[in-house]
């Protein structure tokens, strides 16, 4: 019988999608001693959001959203946290699960979207283009 998957999203910049590149796309690297937790989110559109919103600001000003599947089984032993509107969830993995994580991945990491700071102040006029309205 094979295990239920969900399917998550994970912003990155190219520094961390580089780590996972050099990982074959089977996980993720594991986090720096400042980063106590991993932060896979629910929703692509949440995803995006931080690619493009807060990726794109630091080095070389590239965001990038992955896309994979995990055993649902696994994750069934961590809250899903909101964190800010409902559309903002994510799970709260503790580095020292990682790995754990990482192995209970289905399938490959996939890289599904790309965003450059052209697109945040694409999205920035956009948003203040409909406040005007």
């Amino acid at each position: 019988m094979t295990d239920e998957t969900i399917t998550l999203f994970r912003p990155t910049g190219s520094n961390e999608l580089a780590l996972i590149r050099e990982m074959d796309f089977a996980g993720f690297p594991p986090r720096l001693p400042e980063q106590p937790i991993f932060y896979p989110v629910t929703n692509e559109a949440y995803a995006s959001q931080i690619a493009r919103d807060w990726n794109t600001k630091t080095g070389d000003g590239l965001g990038f959203v992955t896309r994979f599947a995990v055993k649902k089984s696994f994750l069934d032993g961590f809250e899903r946290k909101v964190v800010g509107g409902a559309e903002h969830e994510e799970y709260w993995i503790p580095a020292e699960d990682l790995e754990a994580f990482n192995t209970n991945i289905i399938g490959k990491i996939e890289v599904i979207r790309e965003f450059t700071p052209a697109d945040r102040e694409a999205a920035k006029a956009q948003t203040k283009s409909k406040e005007e309205a």
